[in-house]
């Protein structure tokens, strides 16, 4: 795992650059946001293959755990990927209602992902 640095205007982005899954746990995804957040980064872009499929599953409460971990620190997050391929019509309102906040972002590339972290 390595991080990538953004610098959009004053917002340092952390991007995730992996091609494993680094998340599988609550532990984990505390232990990024905490690493990010002591490194001085304002975002973090993770990838969809970053995250176990467990993520995406609403029943395991994963998703809502990991994230509360990233607004306790206020470190916002945009996850890239294909989320079409979920038929979960909650996963698929999650995610629909976590873009209108600005906190938490499912976005479809690097560029897109910038420019929703870039915004205070």
């Amino acid at each position: 795992m390595t991080i990538q640095h953004h610098q959009v205007e004053e917002q340092k982005i952390a991007e995730i650059i992996s091609t494993e899954v680094i998340i599988q746990t609550v532990e984990d995804g505390a232990n990024l946001v905490a690493n990010i957040y002591y490194q001085g980064y304002d975002a973090l872009i993770l990838h969809q293959g970053n995250l176990t499929a467990n993520f995406f599953d609403l029943t395991t409460q994963l998703v809502g755990e990991i994230l509360q971990k990233f607004s306790n620190f206020r470190v916002r997050l945009a996850i890239v990927g294909d989320f079409s391929s979920y038929s979960s019509k909650s996963l698929q309102a999650f995610i629909a209602e976590s873009n209108k906040g600005g906190q938490i972002n499912f976005v479809s590339s690097i560029a897109e992902a910038l420019i929703k972290l870039s915004k205070a």
